[in-house]
């Protein structure tokens, strides 16, 4: 018998830490975002601009709102200060699975976080686990085809990899707005 040895490029898969870096800043990004509309929403609610439906009184409001936009503010700051990775790395098939697995695998891991480690001890904190929740739905369902898509267009149009990243965390925010 004559045995083959075969150089598949998919054979020499390995993650790198850009992709990392990529598909969880996307991730904190899309979790900062929401978090940061959660906290406006309760300063439009204390103010009194919409009516009052998770909030007791007004000063609650303000407080959850100062420390919900404080926490957005962080998570928002690491991708740019810590990752300082802006740009979506999905030019060959190899980047495509690296970056549906990691997807998968940030997604598992803060819905495993969002679940089982945080307890809600309120209604404000109840919604910021089901806005965890709903962003890593986000991730296992729309995010991956989203990255089929652009791979594929990226095929057939040249699009820049900024515009990739930009529309991939916008499709993020809106489809997660789907699960909540």
């Amino acid at each position: 018998m004559n045995y083959e040895n075969i150089n598949n490029p998919l054979m020499k898969f390995s993650f790198e830490r850009k992709y990392f870096y990529s598909i969880f800043g996307l991730y904190l990004f899309s979790l900062g975002s929401l978090v940061l509309g959660y906290s406006l929403y309760l300063l439009l609610e204390s103010i009194g601009i919409i009516e009052r439906n998770i909030t007791t009184w007004n000063a609650q409001g303000l407080f959850w709102f100062l420390i919900l936009f404080c926490i957005a503010i962080f998570i928002l700051f690491i991708p740019i200060e810590f990752l300082n990775t802006i740009k979506l790395y999905n030019i060959s098939f190899k980047d495509l699975l690296t970056n549906v697995i990691l997807v998968i695998f940030t997604s598992l891991s803060f819905l495993v976080f969002f679940q089982f480690f945080l307890s809600p001890s309120n209604k404000i904190i109840s919604n910021l686990i089901d806005l965890g929740k709903a962003i890593s739905f986000s991730g296992f369902i729309t995010v991956p085809l989203i990255l089929f898509v652009i791979h594929n267009l990226n095929r057939r149009f040249s699009i820049p990899d900024k515009f990739s990243y930009s529309f991939t965390l916008f499709v993020w925010v809106m489809s997660s707005q789907i699960f909540l």
